[in-house]
């Protein structure tokens, strides 16, 4: 399915987060916390100014992102889960992200 977001509003995709602590400990599922941290999938054309111009979205695909714990609405596309936001919801972009290390 394609989907692409109207306005000011990004597809964000949670990244994965370690399962361990930093002395080794594996944090069950039901203990973790849904991760703040995400990457842009699809961004919307930007926001409508009063005299009709559009003004373009800081953020685009590709781009890691942090957002608060209760931004967004969870939806499912493709079967994997996703958040829909305002890019106001953003708090900032994450420049020289490292992709999060693969669990094991």
């Amino acid at each position: 399915m394609k989907f692409k977001p109207l306005h000011d509003r990004v597809l964000v995709k949670r990244v994965e987060q370690e399962e361990r602590t930093a002395g080794g400990i594996i944090i069950p599922d039901t203990a973790q916390e849904k991760p703040m941290e995400g990457q842009i999938v699809a961004a919307g054309s930007g926001t409508r100014t009063e005299d009709g111009k559009v003004l373009p979205l800081d953020v685009k695909a590709g781009d890691y992102v942090l957002f608060g714990k209760w931004s967004g609405t969870e939806v499912k596309i493709d079967g994997e889960d996703m958040l829909i936001m305002k890019e106001s919801d953003l708090l900032g972009i994450i420049e020289g992200h490292k992709p999060a290390k693969k669990k094991k």
